[in-house]
């Protein structure tokens, strides 16, 4: 199962990134525990300087931008 993260204050791009992650994981019917991170103490901890980011696995695969779907794909398909 994979472990994703979109972190964020709670944006509009924030919550475009979150939402495009759900519906890329349906879509390619992956296994996932999605989450929303709005934490700013978390951020920090994980140096998360950019948003919205989006972390899978503990490693960053964006950040400061929403990745096209395409990109979000090639990246959880890695």
């Amino acid at each position: 199962m994979k472990d994703i993260r979109v972190f964020g204050p709670g944006c509009g791009r924030c919550q475009q990134a979150y939402e495009l992650v759900l519906r890329v994981v349906d879509r390619l019917g992956f296994e996932a525990d999605v989450r929303k991170v709005d934490d700013m103490l978390e951020m920090l901890r994980l140096n998360v300087l950019a948003t919205p980011t989006i972390v899978v696995d503990g490693e960053v695969k964006f950040a400061g931008r929403v990745p096209s779907e395409a990109e979000l794909e090639r990246s959880l398909n890695a």
